[in-house]
């Protein structure tokens, strides 16, 4: 089953249990989904709506410490209930060994010497690693790696 349709199923089952908070975080995903293929015209497969999942991923988290910045505790903690139903939808997360194993990996098939090679290295990683780690995270532990 493809993403898309299993947000559609997905939501289904939170309008029959009368979820609330899941239902308008899923409507707004599938809004989301359906605007950028509007936009371009083409249906989206499961790599960009993987995409537009990490960008909502992403999104909450900004909103999040800015809420927490701002005191809004309140504000902050309906974004904490998105961003746990978003997290359902990307893909199984990379351990942290795991991650190290792939840069070193990526670091010796690319022959990266120092840092000059950090952009050949992270191209290498972002296919892989993209949606299953924090690509933040990762590109500190490549810079550690190339020093």
């Amino acid at each position: 089953m493809s993403l898309k349709a299993r947000l559609q199923e997905e939501q289904k089952i939170a309008m029959r249990a009368k979820d609330k908070v899941r239902l308008g975080t899923i409507r707004m995903l599938l809004a989301a989904i359906k605007q950028i293929e509007i936009d371009n015209r083409v249906e989206l497969n499961d790599d960009e709506v993987t995409a537009v999942v990490i960008k909502s991923v992403k999104q909450r988290k900004d909103s999040i410490s800015q809420f927490e910045k701002a005191n809004r505790a309140d504000l902050a903690d309906v974004e904490k209930a998105e961003l746990e139903i978003l997290q359902e939808f990307l893909p199984q997360p990379l351990t942290s060994d795991e991650v190290k194993t792939l840069i070193e990996q990526a670091i010796a098939s690319s022959g990266a010497k120092g840092m000059q090679d950090m952009g050949k290295v992270m191209g290498l990683l972002q296919k892989d690693i993209k949606g299953r780690a924090d690509m933040g995270e990762v590109s500190a532990l490549v810079k550690a790696g190339l020093a």
